[in-house]
């Protein structure tokens, strides 16, 4: 995926947030009119105690100041209020209603969901910051990765940013500037090739044969070179690989950057198998 899509996901799935939140916002405020129990009670008994259209003004003007008149219980006066007046509640009693609770609910899980994307999003993006594979990996000193080459007689293999750095002969070099491009070259200049382990084919992990002193992939049989050309099976193109800089006596390998490997039919060293073929 190119990194403009991602930013236009991430630009909607903001304003998505957004829009959640102000309809959550919206519906909260909003303020359905509820009757405490007992002003519906005295509703219900005002509606029945109502004085019919027929009584004369007097009576009607009686029964509205009756209405509004002052009881007395235990000797204290307290005012009776009109059967159509709510009873004033406090905060405190009316809590959260059940529309509020799940709609704040419903707010913070979408929160949390659309965070948790956000940050993946973000990661992605910059998967420089992760130090893993994806970044610019120190695969250590040069002096000791080309005497452990030498010594163990196989490639010095780098889990951390799943390659394989293999030394590259200077006598090849001038055969290889007409084959690769020239990221790869300036690595090739410092003797070293770095070779992505994934086999194009399929994407199985190429193991080394000690005996060829080829890769060799055990599911579908495709060969490449120590430099990683392809030599044979069903493999589109050689092994992939990834720009190396090497500086200061330092080896790194650049795995944000993978490089297609050569088309089939490159040889810029002419290795053959070295011994009994592995797979």
């Amino acid at each position: 995926m190119e990194t403009p899509v991602i930013i236009a996901i991430t630009v909607l799935v903001f304003l998505g947030a957004l829009a959640l939140a102000a309809t959550a916002r919206r519906r909260d405020n909003e303020k359905v009119a509820r009757l405490h129990p007992e002003a519906v009670r005295r509703d219900e008994e005002a509606h029945k105690a109502e004085p019919s259209t027929d009584l004369s003004a007097d009576a009607r003007q009686r029964a509205s100041e009756t209405a509004t008149a002052l009881a007395t219980v235990d000797g204290n006066a307290i005012e009776t209020r009109k059967w159509y007046e709510p009873v004033p509640r406090s905060e405190e009693e009316i809590g959260v209603s059940r529309r509020q609770f799940f709609n704040r609910a419903i707010l913070l899980l979408n929160a949390v969901g659309l965070g948790t994307l956000g940050l993946a999003l973000i990661a992605f993006l910059d998967p420089v910051s992760s130090g893993g594979f994806g970044s610019e990996i120190d695969a250590g000193s040069e002096k000791d990765i080309k005497d452990a080459i030498e010594g163990e007689h196989q490639p010095f293999y780098v889990p951390e940013g799943r390659f394989y750095l293999v030394e590259y002969p200077d006598s090849a070099i001038s055969k290889a500037k007409t084959v690769y491009e020239d990221n790869i070259i300036s690595g090739m200049e410092s003797g070293f090739v770095a070779l992505y382990q994934k086999c194009p084919h399929l994407g199985c992990r190429v193991p080394f044969c000690l005996s060829s002193q080829w890769f060799e992939c055990p599911c579908h049989g495709s060969k490449y070179n120590r430099v990683g050309e392809k030599r044979g099976g069903p493999a589109p193109r050689g092994m992939d690989r990834f720009p190396i800089q090497v500086s200061g006596g330092k080896v790194k390998v650049n795995t944000g950057v993978v490089v297609n490997g050569p088309a089939i039919g490159t040889d810029t060293t002419g290795q053959e198998a070295e011994g009994p073929n592995c797979v």
